[in-house]
């Protein structure tokens, strides 16, 4: 398994380190710790109007941005903070080969580009908690990667826990290729012993309009659309808790009613749960993303704890195979 860690030596960061003692992972890892600088060119030396107006026509190329950069004290600052994330991760991982590097830019943008670049199966984030209000005007280093990643992710916020202590996982389940994505992905994973699952299955009831609770075979056929799609999820969920106890797992599936977006959060929270995995449903472009919304990604912005967004591992021909929107702008 191949994993990407972004870390920028913050609370949050370190956290995210401590949390992926509970996340199943397997003993043979290729890690790569990435801390990135944002560094920018000095301002020209003082010089005459003339000068000054022909430097301000001038485009400075990315490659001598670059280049300045990597001698900065900054850069060499962050390249210190990934080793050090590498030496905590080498005595949580012993068996795990773990490299360090620094780069410059956006963090969002070098994280997605170096996953581009080495093809991960995992990317882990930390979540510095901001609220809704502050994500939307500074935007979050774990909702660019989400957004525009071809992997997984993992948004992980750490707790005081001991490693080999049992799991508690809130896995989202809807019946779609992403979800079942998701139950699998958990089931290959190495959990302590007595760690447990709770399959949550959400049922986004139909409702009638005004019209319909006029005209009472109109809330009849909602009723019964409401009920098939109930019944429908109960047998998704048996199946997907039969796949999970082949792995030793304690099992748990619920039903709840309700926009899935707020739900899973609320009964990972209510049941102190470790994290929550969801399934990406693997919107075409940004845009998508943008207008249609996402429950992966407002369940990882909500939770109170770890939240895994699955998307397929990579295949020849697979989604992350492409490189994505945001490392090629």
């Amino acid at each position: 398994m191949k994993i990407l860690i972004g870390y920028d030596g913050s609370g949050c960061a370190e956290a995210a380190l401590d949390d992926l003692q509970r996340a199943g992972l397997p003993s043979e890892v290729e890690a790569l710790v990435l801390s990135v600088t944002e560094v920018s060119l000095p301002p020209p030396p003082p010089s005459s109007y003339e000068i000054l107006e022909q430097a301000r026509a001038v485009h400075v190329p990315a490659d001598i941005t670059h280049v300045f950069a990597k001698g900065s004290p900054a850069m060499k600052e962050a390249q210190s903070l990934a080793e050090r994330a590498a030496v905590r991760l080498r005595a949580n991982f012993p068996g795990w080969e773990i490299t360090a590097e620094a780069s410059v830019g956006s963090p969002a943008r070098e994280l997605v580009r170096k996953a581009d670049e080495s093809k991960p199966d995992l990317i882990v984030v930390g979540s510095h908690g901001r609220s809704a209000v502050e994500r939307l005007l500074l935007g979050s280093v774990s909702q660019g990667v989400l957004t525009y990643a071809r992997c997984s992710v993992r948004v992980a916020r750490g707790r005081v826990e001991e490693p080999d202590t049992p799991v508690r996982i809130v896995v989202g389940v809807d019946g779609s290729p992403a979800s079942a994505a998701a139950v699998r992905e958990v089931a290959s994973r190495l959990w302590p012993i007595k760690s447990e699952v709770r399959l949550i299955g959400v049922n986004d009831l139909l409702t009638p309009t005004f019209i319909g609770r006029i005209f009472p075979p109109v809330s009849e056929i909602i009723d019964d659309s409401n009920q098939a799609d109930r019944e429908w999820l109960k047998k998704i969920l048996e199946n997907s808790s039969q796949q999970l106890r082949q792995s030793k797992l304690k099992v748990l599936t619920e039903i709840r009613d309700g926009n899935p977006k707020r739900v899973l959060g609320e009964a990972a929270k209510e049941w102190g749960a470790d994290s929550i995995f969801v399934g990406s449903v693997g919107f075409s472009n940004p845009f998508e993303r943008f207008v249609l919304g996402s429950v992966s990604a407002s369940v990882a912005a909500r939770a109170h704890c770890s939240v895994e967004v699955v998307r397929p591992r990579k295949t020849s021909g697979g989604t992350h195979e492409r490189q994505s929107d945001y490392s090629r702008n």
